[in-house]
C-alpha cells in the first residue's frame, strides 16, 4: 500500500509539473481563438456570475446531504432487518424439522447412531480417559499454588481434547452428521476452557467465586448458541430463521445478564471486578446491546461488549499476572522489570486482541456508512492503528521507569555498602532522573508524531517546523544551549551528586537537585543559590572521598615537645573514641612536627584524616580539648613578649606596645593566630 501510494504521489507531481511548464510556454500564436473570446465574454456576464457565486455557496451543504443518507440508510437497514425477522417466524419449525430429519435419514443410511447419542459416546470416552489417567498419574508438584492452580485446571482439559479429538478422527464420518458431532465437541471444549480460567480466576478474585454459579449458565448457554448457529448455517437453514434463533438465544442470555444486575448491587459478586452502578443504568446499557445486536448493528454491539469486558479482564489479568510474578520470582515487587514485562505484556495483548476484532467487524460490518464520510472512515482506522502504536510506547515506558525506579529505590537502603558503592548509587541518583525525564519526552514526542500520522496528518511539515525552531533556538538562546550541554557534561564527569558539598566560583553550598540547565545548592547558612551549569566553572568537591585537616598551633620555645606530643596522641586517641566522632576518623589526630620557628613561639603542625564534611565538627572539638588539656600541664600558647629597659618614659611606651600587641592577638585558628 505504502508503495502504490507513493508511486500515485509521484505521479501526480509528474503531471503537475508538466502541466506547469505547458502553462508558462510561450504562446505560439498570438491570434485568439473564437472560442475562447466566447468563454471570457460569458464569464463577464452578470447572470453568469450570480449562478456561479450561488453554486460555490451550495458546496458547503454535501456534508450535511451525506449525513443524512447516512441516516437513512440506517433506518431503512433496520426496518428491512426487521421485517426479514418476522417473516421468518412462520417458518421456524419446517426449517429445524426439515434440517433434523436430514442428519437422522444420513446417519441412518451411514449405519451410525443418532447424532446426540455419538455425541454423549465421545464425551463419555473423553471424561472416562480424564477420569483414569487422573486416578492413576501421580500430579507433579509445582514450586507455587498458582502453577499448582493451573494444572490441575488444564491438564485435565487436555487431556478430554486429545481424547475427543482422536476419537472423532478415527471415524469417516456423512458430511451433515460430522458438522453436529464437530461443532457440538468444539463447544464443549469452549465451554470447559471458559470454566476452567474462570475458576483461575477464583483464586485472586472473591467477586468472582460469588458470581461463579451465573457465569456458568451464561456460558452454556452462549456456546450451545455458537454451536447451534453454527451447525445451522452448515445445514443450509434459511439465513433469516438462523438469525431468529441466534436472537432468541441472545434474548435468553440478556435474561440472565438483567439477572445479575438486578441482584442486590452492594454485594461482592454483583460488581465482578467493576465499578458499582445503578440498576437501571447497567439493564438499560444490556438492552441496548441487545437491540444493537437485533438490529444487525454488529460493530455497535462489539465495541460496547468490549467497552463491558476489557476493563474486567484487564482487571483479573492484572491480579493473576502479580500473583504469579509474587509466587514465581518470590519478591512481588512491582517495580521488578520482569514482573512489569508480564503485567503489561499481558495487557498489551488483551487489548491488541479487543481492538483487532474490533476493527475486524467494524471493517465487514459498517462498511457502507465509513464508506460514505470518509473522514470518519480515517479516523476511525487511524484510531484502531493507534492503539497498537500506543501500547507499545506504554510498554517501554513502563519497563523503562520501572528500571529506573528500582535502581532509585536500592539508593539509600541501609546497608553497608563500601566507598565504591556509595559513589555509583550517588551518581546513579543524580543521572536516572534525568534520564527519566528524557525517555518520557522521546517517547511522547514519537506517540504523538505517529498518531497524527496514522489520523491522517501530514507530519513532514511538522518535522521540519521543529527542526527550523530548533536551529533558531540554538542560535538565539546560545547561554540557553551552553548551559544544557555543560550540565550534561558535569554529569558524564560525575563532578557532583545530589547531596555533596561544592565550591564553584563564589558559590558554595549542598548540591540540593538540579534541572536540564541549572543547579540547587544550599548554603550551610541557609540560602539556596540556583546556578546555571554554564556559569560554574571548576568544581570543588568536598564530599568525595576523604577530608584531611591540618592546623597550627604556637608554643613558647622552652616548651618539651615530646610532652607535647603526647598529648596530642592522648586527644587523638579520646576523640577516636567518642561514639559520635569516632566513626569519621581515617586517620587520627597527632603532631605533624615543627612547622616553623616564629619571633615569639613554635609553630606546630597538627592534622587528622576524616570522611568528608566531618572535620569541622572534630576541629572544634580539637581546639576545645588542646587548651584544656595544655592548661591543665602547664603548657602556655606563645603571646608576643616586649623587653623594655631605661627611662620611665621608655617603660610607657613598651607598656603601650604591649597593650596594642596583646589587644590585636587572637586564639590560634586553623593556620595559626591571627594578627
Amino acid at each position: 500500500m505504502f508503495i502504490i501510494r507513493f508511486l500515485l504521489l509521484s505521479l501526480l507531481i509528474c503531471l503537475s509539473v508538466v502541466s506547469l511548464s505547458y502553462a508558462q510556454a510561450p504562446a505560439t500564436s498570438t491570434a485568439e481563438p473564437p472560442k475562447v473570446a466566447e468563454l471570457l465574454r460569458l464569464l463577464e456576464d452578470a447572470d453568469v456570475k450570480t449562478w456561479l457565486a450561488q453554486r460555490q455557496a451550495a458546496v458547503p451543504e454535501k456534508g450535511a446531504a451525506e449525513v443524512a443518507r447516512v441516516i437513512d440508510d440506517l433506518e431503512a437497514r433496520s426496518r428491512t432487518r426487521l421485517n426479514v425477522l418476522l417473516s421468518a417466524v412462520p417458518r421456524v419449525g419446517s426449517e429445524l424439522y426439515r434440517a433434523a430429519s436430514s442428519v437422522r435419514q444420513e446417519a441412518h443410511d451411514s449405519g451410525f447412531a443418532p447424532g446426540i447419542l455419538m455425541i454423549g459416546i465421545i464425551a463419555g470416552i473423553g471424561f472416562c480417559t480424564e477420569w483414569f489417567l487422573r486416578r492413576s498419574v501421580p500430579a507433579v508438584t509445582l514450586p507455587n499454588q498458582l502453577l499448582s492452580q493451573m494444572q490441575t485446571e488444564f491438564a485435565p482439559l487436555l487431556i478430554f481434547t486429545a481424547t475427543v479429538a482422536f476419537v472423532f478422527l478415527i471415524f469417516p464420518w456423512p458430511p451433515l452428521m460430522r458438522v453436529v458431532v464437530l461443532y457440538s465437541l468444539v463447544a464443549t471444549v469452549a465451554y470447559r476452557s471458559v470454566l476452567a480460567l474462570c475458576r483461575l480466576a477464583m483464586t485472586v478474585s472473591v467477586p468472582m467465586a460469588k458470581a461463579y454459579p451465573r457465569v456458568r449458565l451464561f456460558v452454556a448457554v452462549l456456546a450451545a448458541a455458537m454451536a447451534f448457529s453454527a451447525i445451522c448455517e452448515r445445514l443450509a437453514v434459511a439465513e433469516d430463521v438462523c438469525s431468529l434463533i441466534a436472537i432468541g438465544f441472545s434474548g435468553l442470555l440478556l435474561l440472565i445478564a438483567i439477572e445479575a444486575i438486578g441482584r442486590n448491587r452492594s454485594s461482592d459478586d454483583a460488581q465482578l471486578l467493576g465499578r458499582r452502578v445503578p440498576r437501571t443504568t447497567g439493564i438499560a446499557g444490556a438492552v441496548t446491546l441487545w437491540l444493537l445486536w437485533c438490529g444487525g448493528f454488529l460493530a455497535l454491539f462489539w465495541l460496547g461488549i468490549m467497552f463491558v469486558v476489557v476493563p474486567r479482564v484487564l482487571s483479573i489479568a492484572d491480579k493473576l499476572t502479580h500473583a504469579f510474578a509474587a509466587s514465581r520470582w518470590n519478591d512481588g515487587d512491582a517495580t521488578d522489570p520482569k514482573t512489569v514485562l508480564l503485567v503489561r505484556g499481558a495487557r498489551a495483548i488483551i487489548i491488541i486482541i479487543a481492538v483487532d476484532w474490533i476493527a475486524f467487524v467494524w471493517r465487514h460490518n459498517f462498511q457502507p456508512i465509513t464508506g460514505q464520510l470518509a473522514l470518519a472512515k480515517t479516523i476511525i482506522t487511524g484510531a484502531f492503528n493507534s492503539v497498537v502504536i500506543l501500547l507499545v510506547i506504554d510498554l517501554v515506558w513502563q519497563l523503562g521507569n520501572a528500571y529506573i525506579g528500582r535502581q532509585l529505590g536500592r539508593v539509600g537502603d541501609g546497608r553497608a555498602l563500601t566507598p565504591n558503592e556509595i559513589a555509583r548509587q550517588g551518581r546513579l541518583r543524580t543521572l536516572l532522573p534525568v534520564f527519566r525525564n528524557a525517555l518520557a519526552a522521546g517517547l511522547l514526542s514519537v506517540a504523538a508524531l505517529t498518531v497524527l500520522s496514522q489520523m491522517g496528518v501530514q507530519i513532514g511539515p511538522l518535522i521540519a517546523g521543529a527542526g527550523v525552531v530548533g536551529v533558531a533556538i540554538g542560535f538565539g538562546s546560545q547561554t540557553l544551549v551552553k548551559d544544557i550541554v555543560s550540565g550534561v557534561f558535569y554529569l558524564l564527569d560525575d563532578a557532583f551528586r545530589v547531596g555533596e558539598y561544592i565550591e564553584a566560583g563564589s558559590y558554595t553550598g549542598t548540591v540540593e537537585s538540579f534541572s536540564l540547565r541549572s543547579v540547587r545548592l544550599r548554603h550551610h547558612r541557609g540560602p539556596i543559590f540556583t546556578v546555571p551549569f554554564g556559569s560554574l566553572g571548576a568544581i570543588k568537591n568536598l564530599s568525595r572521598d576523604w577530608s584531611v585537616d591540618k592546623f597550627r598551633i604556637r608554643v613558647p620555645f622552652k616548651t618539651d615537645l615530646d610532652k607535647v606530643r603526647k598529648l596530642i596522641k592522648a586527644i587523638g586517641g579520646e576523640l577516636q573514641a567518642d561514639p559520635e566522632l569516632g566513626s569519621s576518623f581515617i586517620e587520627p589526630l597527632k603532631l605533624k612536627g615543627v612547622e616553623q620557628i616564629g619571633e615569639y613561639g613554635i609553630e606546630l603542625g597538627v592534622g587528622f584524616t576524616c570522611k568528608p564534611g566531618d572535620q569541622t565538627a572534630i576541629r572544634r572539638k580539637a581546639y576545645t580539648m588542646l587548651m584544656q588539656v595544655f592548661g591543665d600541664n602547664g603548657i602556655d600558647f606563645a603571646q608576643p613578649v616586649v623587653q623594655v629597659s631605661g627611662d620611665d618614659k621608655g617603660s610607657a611606651a613598651a607598656a603601650h606596645a604591649t597593650r596594642q600587641l596583646q589587644g590585636t592577638t587572637a586564639l590560634p585558628g586553623p593556620n595559626g593566630p591571627a594578627s
